[in-house]
């Protein structure tokens, strides 16, 4: 089938769950994405004061890199991808980023090549079009249905969990009990988003919430999102997180 033009120059790339997560004739089934190039319009996303204020600063720069589908639905290591792909269409593979040295405890400037950036080894079979799977928790088997978050989720999360925090007068309420709520959506054979609310908040251990995390983690499509990190002390060496912010579109040269 023959790419769409488009007026302005793009870029398709390969999303890291291969499509297998949405259902078959969604646009994101085909497993890859159209991004546009980052132009002046997107600066001047990355550097509006207001968005940046709202917190909402990354997702208009998704809306307005991403063509030809809603954004909505990507889950989250697809949107991983799009991040890492759109910097480094815009301003290159090199990553230049002040660490805290592991060994030392010293801040030490680095430069990750983030075209060695990987996706993560995963069992593709395991993956369900509907985003829903199966889990039996170790301390007694109790079953529940879960889905893996989308974009929508995040957006819908980090405005309750913001909602909480005013109701509560700036208590931090518990971001992995929210995202826990977003993601179960039964719990053997119940259905009904009181209860499983209510479960989660007061029965799911935390011996099972960790085995159900671990889970999820080894399932889901993304980025390996680390790079190794030598020590210009010690010269030890570490597998780190790549520093995936704000920042991570304001290169220092």
């Amino acid at each position: 089938m023959q790419e769409k033009q488009y007026d302005f120059p793009t870029e398709v790339i390969d999303l890291p769950s291969q499509g297998l997560c949405y259902p078959e004739g969604h646009p994101l089934a085909s497993g890859k994405i159209t991004l546009k190039y980052m132009t002046a319009k997107e600066e001047d996303i990355l550097s509006s004061q207001n968005l940046i204020k709202k917190g909402i600063v990354l997702d208009k720069l998704l809306e307005s890199v991403v063509v030809g589908t809603s954004i909505d639905d990507l889950i989250i290591g697809d949107k991983n991808a799009i991040f890492l792909a759109t910097r480094v269409l815009g301003y290159g593979p090199n990553y230049e980023v002040e660490i805290t040295d592991p060994f030392s405890g010293e801040r030490q400037k680095v430069t990750i090549d983030l075209g060695k950036v990987q996706t993560k080894d995963i069992d593709f079979t395991k993956l369900k079009r509907n985003n829903v799977y199966d889990f039996s928790l170790p301390s007694d088997g109790t079953k529940i249905k879960f889905r893996l978050l989308t974009h929508k989720d995040e957006q819908n999360i980090t405005a309750e969990i913001q909602a909480l925090e005013k109701l509560s007068k700036g208590a931090n309420p518990s971001d992995v009990t929210t995202r826990l709520r977003y993601m179960i959506l039964e719990v053997n054979g119940n259905t009904d988003k009181s209860f499983v609310n209510k479960w989660v908040a007061n029965s799911f251990k935390a011996s099972d919430s960790r085995a159900f995390r671990n889970h999820v983690k080894e399932i889901t499509p993304d980025l390996e999102l680390k790079f190794e990190f030598v020590s210009d002390i010690t010269g030890e060496t570490e597998a780190l997180d790549i520093p995936f912010g704000i920042n991570f579109f304001y290169p220092s040269n």
